[in-house]
């Protein structure tokens, strides 16, 4: 089982505004991929998850298609790599194109930050679309692509409040969601322990914690039952999201998870 998840943030893509325009950016870019790829093997990570943090103002629905491509090249960089499992996550919630990309680069899951419900944001109104997720995995015969569902998503607010633990079991029973992930208010923010413990209560599918683990917190968040994590600010400089990501720092990490969740 995938466990032990990095973050690959993507720097800003072509056509979002902070985009590099020199020659040569989007090589530079594949060449990060390809270095975090190899930090995160060599440290003995599960997986990574790709996605494209780089580009806010993300967009509410549907991202551009050159967003599509540029991402499925950083994805392709990893699935051909082999060493490691790899996810999708294209902000802010277009699940379709992350599912697409998952479908051609031969990726094993997607990320969708709202998968049942909806939730206000600072894109707005976003609104689940696992009724349409579920049905094009199965037209477009990528039944082997899972969908890793967040419940009571960062940077956002539920439009009608509702207990965690329903949001949890909406998403996998009515969902059809493959495991679900726990985050803190923020990027970076640790998780709530009692919402942790809820969502435990609450399915029995994968859970994993998705914003804020530290080495140090790793004990109490296996307690609350979850089943592995997925890092990105912590494995950079100084622990603040975005930029590549630092080896030492990367197997520290790993070392630290290993020993408490031993195999």
């Amino acid at each position: 089982m995938i466990a032990l998840v990095g973050v690959i943030h993507l720097p800003p893509l072509p056509g979002s505004p902070r985009a590099d325009r020199r020659r040569g950016a989007m090589e530079r870019i594949v060449e990060g991929v390809r270095r975090d790829v190899d930090a995160l093997a060599r440290a003995k990570f599960d997986a990574v998850v790709i996605e494209n943090f780089g580009d806010a103002p993300f967009v509410p629905g549907a991202v551009s298609p050159i967003t599509v491509a540029a991402m499925t090249t950083c994805v392709r960089v990893a699935t051909e790599d082999g060493r490691l499992g790899v996810g999708v996550n294209v902000l802010r919630n277009d699940v379709r194109s992350a599912l697409a990309i998952a479908a051609a680069t031969g990726a094993g899951f997607v990320r969708v930050n709202v998968h049942v419900g909806a939730v206000v944001a600072d894109q707005g109104l976003i609104e689940g679309r696992a009724h349409e997720t579920m049905r094009e995995r199965v037209a477009w015969g990528a039944e082997s692509v899972q969908v890793w569902a967040d419940v009571d998503v960062k940077h956002a607010a539920p439009l009608g409040k509702r207990p965690v633990a329903e949001v949890t079991k909406d998403a996998v029973l009515r969902g059809l969601a493959d495991a679900v992930l726990v985050t803190g208010a923020a990027t970076g923010a640790k998780v709530d322990g009692e919402a942790l413990a809820s969502v435990r209560d609450a399915t029995r599918a994968p859970i994993y914690v998705a914003s804020g683990a530290v080495p140090e917190d790793l004990p109490r968040l296996r307690e609350l039952g979850a089943d592995g994590v997925i890092v990105g600010s912590w494995l950079r400089r100084g622990g603040r999201a975005g930029g590549p990501i630092d080896r030492a720092r990367a197997a520290s990490f790993a070392r630290t998870f290993r020993r408490t969740w031993p195999r």
